[in-house]
């Protein structure tokens, strides 16, 4: 099946927030700038793009999040349905994601390890790269084995703000 993906913005503390979802009303796309269509593209390549409002259960979901309830991206509908990378590595990594909970950090290697590929923390980094969910299938909270702030597609002052609205301990 080919995704029909609307495309709008939403206001966010962390700045505008690019969204896209399909017919169904599940989140496919989130972007911190202007790279939506490009991650879209590459993992949705026949889909069609209109723009329209955001699904209220996104919005809500997101704008809970800010609000302070850290259990809010747990009830915002998403899929990787038809993602070029499904099935793969990335889209286990991509699953893995979203079983970590707000204020927790993993390492790159135990993000891999969850992904089932305990030795591809390299791998599982380029996967987090790729993320077309990035905030609601939480990379910001995958640090370096050192405890180091690093590789976030929205910017490190992103991920810092976002690790400390979850109230994350940083070193």
């Amino acid at each position: 099946m080919i995704p029909r993906l609307t495309t709008s913005t939403l206001p966010s503390p962390v700045g505008p927030l690019a969204i896209a979802t399909d017919e169904q009303g599940r989140l496919r796309g989130v972007s911190f700038g202007d790279g939506l269509t490009k991650a879209m593209r590459r993992e949705y390549p026949r889909a069609s793009f209109l723009e329209d409002e955001t699904p209220t259960a996104v919005r809500e979901g997101i704008d809970a999040y800010f609000a302070g309830d850290m259990d809010a991206f747990t009830r915002i509908p998403w899929t990787l349905e038809d993602a070029a990378a499904d099935g793969g590595f990335q889209a286990r990594v991509w699953v893995a994601l979203s079983e970590v909970p707000a204020g927790t950090t993993i390492t790159y290697g135990e993000m891999a390890k969850r992904a089932g590929e305990a030795s591809a923390a390299q791998a599982a980094g380029v996967a987090l790269n790729r993320n077309p969910i990035p905030l609601v299938l939480p990379c910001h909270r995958v640090i370096g084995a050192d405890g180091a702030m690093v590789g976030f597609g929205g910017g490190l002052e992103r991920k810092t703000w976002l690790l400390r609205h979850e109230g994350a301990i940083l070193i």
